[in-house]
């Protein structure tokens, strides 16, 4: 790691050399937290087992968290043999912890030799908001994002998601149990950390039905909510695969400017993505989507946006969440001033549209919304480029 990397994370535990060779990943266990019910119950009858002992087993690592298969006392010694012998039960691991002044927690987590990602926990008197990652970095680059200045490695697997849920839900549990009197259950998972989830479906869908199965986190279905920037066609197999809430990180309320601040407009242009909201709420009354807005000064925040705003969004059942503009080292945007983002909202709400604005939580440990790093072996390069660039600005 580089000396900025232990100056923010001081706890990391440096990694080990990276790669396994083809004799180990011949050998390689199956990690049980790769499947959902349906995935284990397959896996089992290859053993010979009965589909309910996926029941058994799913409620073993969600619900009580065990990663011990000795600990599955209703399971027979000889299954229970077996599992030890062919699978394991391996979440990312944690190698960091921070906590905010206002009780957010930020866990930095490892998934490989070289990557890590990171996690948020938003407590509130009325709910536990889990705040999680689908990609090791983003393949997207949205100008307004610090997780977007680290690049792009790859996809995360289901239990490298599911496993950010099971590493929190335990840890929050200890924390509990240790006497802490702030709330410290998950009542609440956003797809909303690192990554753009509808770029990594598969593992997502899988993940998000663990999340909702009663025999796991039973989250009911408003409960869990992905955030996309707007990829069309994969909102359209979310309608059809998954029964979870919908958030769009929409930020622009035209296209030339949405263009520059979230550039899969320019394949995805605004009049395709709301029609493709449109089509997702009729699927569905009770639906209704979450518009996600990020204030930033005197680019996306004058009255004249929020009409805009407030034509584009007609017909759709949504609310809209403004969200202050969270600063992070480099970037180019301020954040609106008060004023100006309770203006925002007084239009959009006498356009008889419900908006909130979002309170800024940890940002204190860069926890706020934009501000996920982790640390990412970058592909892209784009982190290089970004680096390259801080330098240049520096010299002037």
């Amino acid at each position: 790691m580089s000396a900025l990397d232990s100056a923010v994370y001081p706890l990391v535990v440096k990694p080990l050399s990276s790669g396994c060779g083809e004799k180990e990943a011949l050998t390689a266990k199956i990690n049980l937290m790769d499947f959902d019910v349906e995935g284990l119950a397959q896996f089992l009858s290859t053993l010979g087992e009965k589909p309910y002992r996926a029941l058994q087993i799913l409620k073993w690592i969600h619900k009580r968290r065990v990663d011990n298969f000795a600990e599955m006392s209703d399971l027979s010694k000889k299954l229970r043999d077996q599992l030890s012998e062919l699978c394991e039960i391996k979440p990312p691991s944690i190698t960091n912890e921070q906590c905010s002044e206002d009780g957010t927690r930020k866990w930095l987590m490892k998934v490989d030799s070289k990557n890590y990602i990171e996690t948020v926990f938003i407590p509130e008197p009325d709910r536990g908001t889990l705040c999680i990652s689908s990609q090791v970095g983003c393949a997207l680059n949205c100008s307004f994002c610090s997780t977007a200045t680290q690049g792009f490695n790859r996809n995360l697997t289901v239990s490298e998601i599911i496993g950010q849920v099971w590493q929190a839900a335990r840890r929050l549990s200890a924390l509990k149990s240790e006497g802490e009197d702030t709330s410290h259950t998950i009542t609440n998972v956003v797809m909303m950390g690192m990554g753009e989830p509808l770029l990594n479906f598969e593992a997502v869908k899988i993940a998000m039905a663990i999340m909702r199965d009663d025999n796991a986190y039973a989250l009911p279905r408003r409960r869990v909510t992905l955030s996309t920037s707007g990829l069309v066609p994969m909102i359209e197999r979310l309608n059809l695969e998954c029964d979870v809430a919908l958030a769009v990180s929409l930020h622009a309320p035209n296209n030339e400017l949405r263009n520059v601040l979230v550039p899969i407009n320019k394949k995805y242009p605004i009049a395709l993505l709301m029609e493709a909201c449109r089509r997702y709420a009729r699927q569905d009354k009770r639906r209704k989507i979450t518009m996600e807005y990020v204030m930033l000064k005197e680019v996306n925040d004058k009255p004249e946006h929020a009409r805009q705003l407030a034509n584009i969004l007609q017909g759709i059942p949504c609310k809209v969440n403004l969200i202050p503009f969270n600063p992070f080292g480099g970037a180019k945007y301020e954040r609106s001033t008060k004023d100006t983002i309770f203006t925002f909202r007084s239009i959009l709400i006498r356009a008889g549209f419900i908006t909130t604005v979002r309170k800024t939580r940890g940002d204190d440990i860069d926890a706020a919304c934009g501000q996920l790093v982790g640390k990412v072996l970058d592909k892209t390069k784009r982190n290089a480029r970004y680096l390259e660039t801080l330098g240049r600005e520096s010299v002037k």
